[in-house]
């Protein structure tokens, strides 16, 4: 039980690379990024977005390759990818290449994020009744590097001013190398979940109402998680007020598994998805209403127990509704979805704030729509593998 936790916390550094460092680190270097490089709004949410391409694009590759390659080799790729696009994003302030990195940043999130999620059920195969609590913190592991960068990044541009950004990506990128050792190190003694015979294929029209709120999750957190430093600085923050609710943020990230373990293991349907999405929607809604730092904490705090919890409902949710060798798939499918939704978000976003001024607009929509994918997920019927679905 010891190893199999032991494997589970170094797998979750998938997460903390794909995630954490290549994804959500761009919101605390983009008011550095904007400031050196004279980025517009719109220009801004672009590298956002073009890391939202990549992430489709890979989500699209794992989904075409998984059954041929299995998880393993696809989550090993990833890593190394990953790695090596962040510290290119530290070597150019050329907007071509910086989105060119972006997208192959992306490519590799996305591969490592579904194949190590699979990964991350199958840790314990002779204890099924586990397989949520590895799941949840193989997701949670993001916290790890939203921590880090939470302190780190403000702490040096703070000290070394705004043209410091490419130690940031530089930085991130060999921490990420060494993540990549120990990551691919678990992933080697986890059994392949593709091995044995059965279908890959699953019933996707079966999974219509959870693809739908999974959906609304890809449209509605981006904003948050791109925008809502700038919106802070914007509003006169300092550095001690990024760092405590980035270190919030990243916490509440770590704690999420013992919110939701029981949820996703034991309700029904999309229910758990559901209060995933209202806990998000509520996070997202609060910096819409105040900048100040009690309501941006409590933000912070909201989104962490939340954001990683959505992967995390729709993992135990495949894993109890599906056979094993249908898990890679369906997962792929799912981030396929998630990835296609989130594109739009950024750069709308950015050219909404330039048209209105202000980066409030975007950030009252995206919890709308987080809140209506809530909605959508309470119509997800019960599935278990084997058994008819239920209500």
């Amino acid at each position: 039980m010891v190893r199999a936790f032991l494997i589970a916390v170094l797998l979750s550094f998938g997460p903390t690379v794909s995630n954490s460092f290549a994804r959500f680190a761009y919101a605390l270097v983009l008011p550095a990024m904007r400031d050196d490089l004279q980025l517009s709004y719109s220009q801004a949410g672009w590298l956002n977005t073009a890391n939202a391409i990549g992430y489709l694009a890979g989500a699209m590759l794992t989904w075409a390759l998984v059954t041929k390659t299995g998880n393993r080799l696809l989550f090993s790729a990833g890593m190394v990818l990953t790695a090596g696009a962040l510290l290119a994003t530290g070597m150019t302030d050329s907007l071509a290449l910086l989105s060119t990195a972006r997208i192959l940043a992306g490519v590799g999130g996305a591969m490592v994020f579904i194949s190590g999620g699979v990964l991350s059920g199958n840790i314990l195969p002779s204890r099924p009744e586990l397989a949520t609590m590895t799941i949840l913190v193989y997701f949670a592991g993001a916290g790890i590097g939203l921590m880090l960068c939470g302190v780190a990044i403000p702490l040096l541009l703070d000290a070394r001013g705004n043209e410091a950004w490419p130690l940031a990506w530089l930085a991130m990128g060999w921490t990420s190398v060494a993540m990549t050792i120990a990551t691919v190190w678990a992933a080697s003694r986890i059994e392949e979940p593709q091995a044995g015979t059965g279908s890959a294929s699953w019933p996707s029209g079966d999974f219509l109402p959870q693809l739908g709120a999974y959906i609304c999750f890809g449209v509605g957190y981006i904003a948050y998680m791109t925008f809502v430093i700038a919106w802070m600085r914007d509003n006169g923050s300092g550095t001690g007020q990024v760092i405590a609710v980035w270190f919030v943020l990243g916490l509440a990230t770590l704690v999420a598994p013992a919110v939701w373990t029981r949820p996703c293991a034991r309700w029904p349907g999309g229910r758990p998805l559901a209060a995933v999405m209202t806990v998000l929607a509520t996070g997202a809604m609060l910096p819409a209403v105040s900048a100040a730092p009690l309501p941006m904490v409590a933000s912070a705090a909201l989104f962490g127990i939340a954001g990683f919890s959505a992967p995390s409902a729709i993992g135990a949710f495949v894993r109890k509704a599906l056979p094993k060798q249908a898990w890679g798939s369906a997962m792929a499918g799912f981030t396929t979805a998630f990835a296609a939704s989130q594109i739009a978000g950024p750069i709308l976003t950015g050219m909404v704030a330039d048209q209105f001024g202000s980066l409030r607009p975007g950030l009252i929509a995206s919890a709308l729509v987080l809140l209506l994918g809530a909605v959508i997920a309470l119509g997800q019927k019960e599935r278990r593998h084997g058994v008819a679905a239920v209500a």
